[in-house]
């Protein structure tokens, strides 16, 4: 095959089929659970969920939130994971207890204490003020 294309074609051909063999693994998706854009948004709608049932005088932006959801979802799907990928991470227990775990952790070092919903209020007036991911998803009362 290389012997009837000419010297430039050749190199051509050649750093493409190179670049195909390195590329390959390169490509490869890391799994859901590593996936930090996706990882980090669900951490922030955990946090955001817990603050507004909490708070009684901060609400969650349900309609926003969804939103959000089904464009992570896209932004998943987008990048390659299929939706069986995306369901069975959804579905991951262990994935949830990880992301709940990392939530948690973030709501007691900004202060949150479980029976106190005045510590919700604050971290999540803070996280509004902040215009957070957390943030963008509530709005107080």
């Amino acid at each position: 095959m290389f012997r009837k294309l000419s010297a430039p074609l050749k190199s051509l051909a050649a750093a493409a089929l190179t670049m195909g063999a390195l590329g390959g693994p390169a490509l490869a998706l890391e799994p859901l659970s590593q996936e930090r854009y996706i990882n980090d948004r669900l951490i922030a709608a955990r946090i955001a969920d817990r603050i507004r049932r909490e708070c009684p005088t901060i609400s969650g932006r349900l309609i926003y939130a969804y939103s959000q959801a089904r464009a992570l979802e896209r932004y998943a799907l987008n990048k390659g994971y299929s939706r069986a990928q995306v369901d069975a991470f959804l579905d991951s227990k262990q994935d949830r207890k990880r992301i709940y775990a990392v939530a948690d952790d973030y709501m007691a070092r900004n202060g949150v204490t479980k029976d106190d919903p005045q510590s919700y209020c604050r971290l999540g007036m803070q996280e509004i003020a902040n215009r957070t991911v957390t943030g963008s998803l509530l709005v107080a009362k």
